[in-house]
């Protein structure tokens, strides 16, 4: 019979949430006493905290200097729309899907702006044939499947002499994990992911190639207010300079330095700090019978968003709402316990576990939260028909 006694120990955060993502550790709110609440954004003081997002932004990531970088409204979803309407058009275009998000693009560029793509695709726990891609066209791809946990394992898919630009959407891959700025023309992330910052606004990084874009196409769609960035056939510099196309939200942008500041305090990396957190979970994958990576080859997984399948018989021979149930049930059992909260798979995704391992996670709550995994599952019913 399983072991359906509780654990001993309980994970210290268990904030485990793919998004928005747990708060560095040891936050609070007196390190957001110096936002400047009440003032405008245009202000002096506004200004200045801005830039200095995007500067510590820079030496963080390792973003080349002639790259512009730039906070943008809506999130990344913002800053991905923001490349696809000012970018598209120019030359044919190709997009990467693996996952709900890539998938999300596609549906743009179709119904949206009515363009004619080529579209790769690969199922969940797969990439695409990477070496299909024609890079004569422009391509978009996510760097990092946030429901999938799939990643691409590196930039040597890309040639470096690529006629058309490279639209990378690297939410959950920027601080964790190596972007390789000289093969990415335009680069988008959140806050509230690796950083484990507030909402509501994005980054978006544009090589010198894509600035050269915009100041030399003009797209045949209409652009919003918040889509904008050149005046005249000139790029809009004031943008990447901290002057925002929308008023922002100080308090978030005040959160994204405290953030940035206790990542440049570490004695490791936010990427060293993730690959360790995978580790925990591989090992723990490695003697546990009843659980597996979602992604297929190791080389993929993410470091991030780590997605697990069931593979115990009495589960994954069960029919797809059977499965579901039993997944919804075991992360039922978990934040009822207070010992992890919300990671059940994403809702587009096959069903299962999906588990924030970013750097603001500690690698000693991941194995204390392991334990509890296995409580879970020992715990809770399993489909009768399959059982049986």
């Amino acid at each position: 019979m399983a072991n359906t006694t509780m654990p001993g120990r309980r994970p210290g955060n268990p904030r485990f949430s793919s998004g928005p993502c747990a708060k560095r550790p040891g936050w609070t709110f007196a390190g957001l006493e110096d936002a400047s609440l009440g003032r405008s954004h245009r202000a002096k003081i506004g200004k200045a905290k801005l830039k200095e997002v995007i500067d510590r932004t820079r030496t963080l990531l390792g973003v080349p200097d002639d790259y512009r970088i730039g906070i943008v409204p809506a999130s990344d979803t913002g800053a991905v729309e923001m490349a696809m309407w000012s970018l598209l058009g120019a030359r044919p275009v190709t997009l990467l899907a693996w996952e709900s998000f890539g998938e999300g693009w596609v549906t743009d560029a179709v119904k949206q702006l009515k363009i004619d793509p080529t579209v790769i695709k690969a199922d969940y726990g797969h990439l695409p044939d990477l070496t299909t891609v024609d890079f004569s066209n422009d391509v978009i791809f996510t760097w990092n499947g946030t429901t999938s946990g799939v990643r691409v394992p590196n930039g040597d898919f890309i040639p470096a002499n690529r006629e058309g630009l490279t639209i990378c959407d690297a939410t959950s891959a920027a601080f964790a994990q190596e972007l390789p700025f000289d093969k990415l023309d335009v680069v988008t992330f959140s806050w509230q992911k690796a950083l484990g910052g507030e909402a509501a606004h994005g980054m978006l990084i544009l090589s010198p190639r894509a600035v050269e874009r915009l100041e030399t196409y003009t797209p045949p769609w209409p652009l919003p207010k918040i889509f904008r960035m050149t005046k005249g056939g000139k790029l809009n510099e004031g943008i990447f300079k901290g002057e925002t196309i929308n008023t922002p939200s100080m308090l978030a942008v005040e959160d994204c330095l405290d953030a940035l500041k206790w990542a440049e305090s570490l004695p490791e990396t936010l990427a060293q700090r993730s690959d360790r957190n995978l580790a925990v979970l591989t090992d723990w994958v490695k003697k546990t019978d009843w659980v597996d990576f979602l992604a297929v080859e190791p080389a993929t997984r993410s470091n991030t968003s780590v997605c697990l399948k069931i593979v115990d018989p009495a589960v994954a021979n069960a029919s797809e709402d059977e499965q579901a149930a039993f997944a919804k049930a075991l992360v039922a059992k978990l934040d009822a316990e207070g010992v992890a909260y919300d990671i059940g798979a994403y809702r587009d995704a096959p069903p299962g576990l999906r588990i924030w391992a970013g750097g603001t996670i500690e690698a000693d709550d991941l194995a204390a939260l392991t334990e509890w995994l296995d409580w879970a599952f020992a715990s809770t019913a399993k489909p009768q028909a399959a059982a049986a």
